[in-house]
């Protein structure tokens, strides 16, 4: 059942922006979750944007709000033609995020939104370390995924989720400590911020040097 759902998740764009909608129910509708990671952070027409794994471009849209420089990156062709009828504003490049195609400290801001999930551990640790390189001195890594919950009451959702559309590597993350890995490669980071019950984190560190 669940490998049918995501199949459909991800062939049917109607289907995913559904998905989408009611889950982000939890704080609030769609357009406060995708927001919930640049809350705080300082954005202007200039700011050089990457929006990591940018899918069909649902965050997108709200980054060339801030912006005139956003690059979407996607391994997925399909995805990247979706994001560019979706928001033909940004430019788009398909490639792998462990391995981008860009020089080292090219960009402000890497943003990228429930998508780390996906990753193996060693892939994961991969598109951070790449995520380090093609930042500024300075620049921020802002993101936002899933997160053991702190209020009981949210794991059954969570983990009905999870079972209904994700893989084993979601579970896997739930066991991750992010903030320490993230300092491991080297960038400072804050305490997370949480929300629905905890079931969500968000985390804005930052490449010093």
């Amino acid at each position: 059942m669940a490998t049918i759902l995501r199949d459909w998740s991800y062939r049917y764009q109607w289907f995913y922006d559904g998905i989408s909608r009611l889950a982000a129910l939890s704080v609030g509708g769609e357009t406060r979750f995708r927001q919930l990671a640049l809350q705080g952070l300082t954005i202007n027409s200039q700011t050089q944007i990457v929006d990591l794994c940018c899918g069909s471009g649902q965050a997108t849209q709200f980054l060339v709000k801030y912006s005139q420089n956003v690059t979407g990156l996607d391994a997925s062709p399909l995805s990247l033609n979706r994001a560019q009828q979706n928001v033909p504003s940004a430019v788009y490049v398909e490639a792998f995020a462990e391995n981008m195609p860009f020089t080292d400290g090219d960009f402000d801001v890497v943003h990228t939104s429930v998508a780390l999930h996906e990753m193996e551990s060693e892939q994961l640790r991969n598109i951070l370390s790449e995520v380090y390189r093609v930042l500024k001195p300075g620049g921020i890594f802002t993101l936002v995924d899933f997160h053991p919950p702190t209020n009981p009451l949210f794991w059954p959702g969570l983990s009905l989720f999870l079972l209904l559309f994700e893989t084993e590597t979601a579970w896997q993350l739930l066991k991750t400590d992010l903030p320490s890995l993230l300092a491991e490669i080297g960038f400072t980071v804050p305490t997370p911020k949480l929300y629905a019950g905890g079931s969500l984190q968000v985390i804005q560190a930052q490449k010093l040097s």
